[in-house]
């Protein structure tokens, strides 16, 4: 018997690839959630900034499948439980989290290896990764002996070889100096560009929001929900100093402040 499909379902099927409606969570007594709303059609990068403890990565481990929100639903694309959404989001930690005892290759390849594919297939299937993102010649060193910039590097090619279709960005690049930061969002900002991924992006800072995200979710302090949101109508520049400091990348930086700061009470 052929299974129905919903005009709903074939929406998100087609086009949102992450949406959150009335999604509100408790720790306990502490409220961190309080209704929110959000769509992200597949392709499109949402970046989420608000003040510290304001839920942006406990919205982010719902969205990932890691826990149900207490109330409203999480869904990517057609999937709804926690298990589902799990099955379609790939999670990249604040932390680069590589294992220092093997070699990175073998660090980018763990989510194929854990699929049972044997060592010698995955690292073959991360080999062009490396390549491609300026890791070529880095396969056999262990984290030890990588840069900040080059670990998260890493990193990012073992989310992609999750193979899901969301990506959802915790903080990628917040212990890394201000220079080696700015590089790293230059390098993102072309990996988007020459790809479409759907990815959520969690950041504390505004100006990686703006740069990078085709649109910009402003969160208020605990209980966390969504002040305003700020569409950017030119995201990821191949000349990122060019695109941060023109006036009207400015102006939408002063917009998302002074949210933040209302946001945040002040």
């Amino acid at each position: 018997m052929p299974t129905t499909v919903t005009t709903q379902e074939a929406t998100e099927a087609t086009g949102a690839a992450v949406r959150a409606s009335g999604l509100g969570h408790s720790y306990g007594e502490l409220r961190a959630l309080e209704d929110i709303d959000l769509v992200l059609q597949a392709g499109g990068v949402l970046a989420l900034v608000g003040p510290s403890g304001c839920g942006k990565s406990t919205l982010l481990e719902i969205l990932a499948g890691l826990r149900e929100p207490s109330e409203g639903t999480a869904a990517a694309g057609v999937a709804r439980s926690a298990a589902d959404r799990l099955e379609r989001c790939a999670l990249m930690a604040q932390r680069d989290l590589l294992l220092p005892w093997l070699s990175a290759i073998d660090n980018a390849s763990l989510a194929p290896r854990l699929a049972g594919r044997p060592r010698s297939a995955a690292r073959a299937q991360a080999r062009p990764l490396f390549e491609r993102f300026g890791l070529g010649g880095f396969e056999e060193t262990r984290p030890a002996g990588l840069s900040g910039g080059m670990r998260q590097r890493v990193a990012f090619v073992r989310t992609l070889m999750a193979g899901k279709p969301v990506l959802l960005l915790d903080e990628p690049f917040a212990g890394l100096d201000a220079i080696t930061r700015a590089e790293m969002q230059s390098w993102l900002a072309g990996v988007l560009n020459e790809d479409a991924h759907t990815v959520v992006l969690v950041t504390h800072d505004v100006e990686e929001a703006l740069y990078l995200a085709d649109r910009v979710a402003v969160m208020t302090a605990r209980p966390g929900t969504v002040a305003t949101q700020i569409e950017v109508p030119d995201p990821r520049g191949a000349d990122r100093a060019g695109a941060v400091t023109a006036p009207e990348f400015a102006e939408l930086r002063e917009r998302a402040l002074r949210a933040l700061a209302k946001g945040a009470g002040r």
